[in-house]
Parts: C-alpha cells; sequence; structure tokens
C-alpha cells in the first residue's frame, strides 16, 4: 500500500487551490451573496451591492475562492468608462464582499485587501439645492401628502429608507409640536423633533388611521409607498420647480444638513439628526459651500 502525501497548504494556495473550510457559514457563492445583501438594512443599498455583484461575476467567470489580485485589476480596468463615484462604488462592493466572505469562514482569503479603490471628485456641492430652489419645490407641490413628504424630507433630514419604515406609533407629541422616531442606517435609532408647523401637517394628514398603518401610503393599494415612489415624488416636485439636475430623495437631506449649518445649527446637533457615525461626514457640508476663502485677503 502506497503512503498518502498530504499536500503542502501554502503550495496548494499558491496554485489556486484551497482546502474547504470544514465549518462553512455559506453554502456556495451565491448563498454568500445573499447572506451578506441581507446585512444591509436599505432596499436601495441592497440593490445597487447586487447589480455591483452581478457585473463582476459576468466579467470574472469563476468561483469566488479562485478569484486572484489579477482578476480584480482586470475588472478594475473595465469600469474605466464609467463615472468615477460609480467605479468607486463598485470596487468597494466587491472588496466587501469578499472581506466578508473571509470573516465568517467561506473564503480562505481576503484577496480584495491589497486592491486600492481609487479616489472620486467630491461632487456634494453640486448636489446642495439653494433656499430658494428648495421652497419652489415645496410650495409648488399641489398634493397635499406629497407636500408633507417632502417637507418631512427636508425638515428631519431622513434617508428614504427610513421615510418607507414609518408608522403613526412612530410618532410622539411634543407640547405644541412632536418627534419622530426612525430606525436608521446601521441599526441605529434615533429621535427626530419637527418644526411645530410640520408637526401640523402631518397630524392634518392622519385622519382616522391606526397606530400600526404607514405615515405616506400608496394611494392604490393602501401598502407604504415604495422607496421609488419615493423618489418618483421627488424627481417630479424637482421639474415643476424649473430645477435641471435630477433631483433625488437625498438632495433634501443634503439641504437640510447645508442650510441648518449655514443659520448656525451646532454641527453635533446636525450629526445627531442625521445619524451620522462620524461628525467627519457632517463635516462635509462645511467644506462643500465655504463661506470664506485665503484668496479673499490677497489684495487683488
Amino acid at each position: 500500500m502506497g503512503i498518502e502525501i498530504v499536500p503542502n497548504p501554502l503550495a496548494e494556495c499558491e496554485k489556486g487551490r484551497f482546502l474547504p473550510n470544514p465549518h462553512p457559514q455559506a453554502l456556495n457563492d451565491q448563498h454568500l451573496i445573499e447572506l451578506w445583501l441581507r446585512s444591509h438594512i436599505s432596499e436601495h443599498t441592497r440593490r445597487a451591492y447586487r447589480a455591483d455583484v452581478e457585473r463582476f461575476r459576468q466579467r470574472i467567470a469563476k468561483l469566488l475562492a479562485q478569484v486572484t489580485v489579477a482578476d480584480l485589476q482586470d475588472f478594475a480596468d473595465s469600469l474605466k468608462g464609467l463615472a468615477a463615484a460609480t467605479r468607486q462604488r463598485c470596487l468597494s462592493s466587491i472588496k466587501a464582499l469578499l472581506a466578508f466572505g473571509h470573516r465568517i469562514g467561506y473564503l480562505p482569503f481576503d484577496v480584495g485587501r491589497v486592491l486600492k479603490v481609487p479616489s472620486a471628485k467630491d461632487t456634494l456641492a453640486e448636489r446642495i439645492l439653494s433656499e430658494a430652489d428648495l421652497h419652489r419645490m415645496l410650495t409648488l407641490e399641489p398634493d397635499e401628502r406629497n407636500r408633507v413628504l417632502l417637507f418631512l424630507l427636508y425638515t428631519s433630514g431622513v434617508r428614504r429608507g427610513e421615510l418607507v419604515q414609518l408608522r403613526w406609533k412612530d410618532l410622539q407629541g411634543s407640547g405644541e409640536s412632536g418627534q419622530i422616531t426612525v430606525f436608521g442606517k446601521g441599526g441605529k435609532t434615533r429621535s427626530i423633533l419637527l418644526p411645530e408647523s410640520v408637526w401640523k401637517q402631518l397630524r392634518r394628514l392622519r385622519g382616522n388611521a391606526d397606530s400600526t398603518d404607514p405615515v405616506f401610503r400608496s394611494r392604490k393599494k393602501g401598502t407604504p409607498l415604495t422607496e421609488s415612489g419615493i423618489w418618483r415624488i421627488v424627481k417630479r416636485a424637482g421639474k415643476r420647480a424649473g430645477l435641471e439636475a435630477s433631483v433625488s430623495p437625498h438632495w433634501l437631506r443634503h439641504a437640510h444638513a447645508s442650510h441648518a449649518l449655514d443659520r448656525g445649527a451646532p454641527i453635533h446637533l446636525v450629526q445627531a439628526t442625521l445619524g451620522h457615525a462620524s461628525i467627519n461626514t457632517t463635516g462635509r457640508y462645511l467644506h462643500a459651500r465655504p463661506k470664506e476663502s485665503s484668496g479673499k485677503y490677497l489684495g487683488l
């Protein structure tokens, strides 16, 4: 009987042949992808990441455990015709998927760790509406439900995914005004105090709705308004206001942060209202529309 030679694991890895994990957390690549997508709360985020992964799998037709650094570099090169922000997000998505697969023990190595994601130009300033443009969007909206929705997006700074989940039980009175409690990004809950005028609009909108009913309902089925439905309402409001840019719900969140800081709101308060994990994220709004420049001191 011959002696069975156990292969050197390092040598096998160098050849692209990996030893199976004795306790895999995912059954196959598709199962891994679904587990990873499920770890993200936002429907919009999951949709974008799924498209990124599909693009990657079509380009690199092999199992994730067989993906090499060269494959990743080839994929990065194939994205050069796309906008810089799209390339950045796509590569970040694949790196995150591979890191997740390694973290749960499904992938033997995190090959995406060595791939550098190119920086993209910060275009935040292009997506901040002026107060005049924003007010036109609000006042020209003829539909009461949609007008309240626009006011709430702006004055609370919530994401559209958070707005979709909002139920009447999530609204609590506070004196002449009130607050909403939202379950946001990263699984964090935060309460946001609303202006009295917006609180009154919400109370008029409720009618005889139950506490478990969605605040913003679809007119056809009575089910919660979808993220796509909210996007369409905001886009139409932007067109009605004569704006050339294709305005999205997130633009109203940007407007909230920028306008509040311009009017002297403490940066920590804006951070808490928007639910930013880092104050550096909130600080981007201070730099996007600067009020001062050293160039003003040059004496020209």
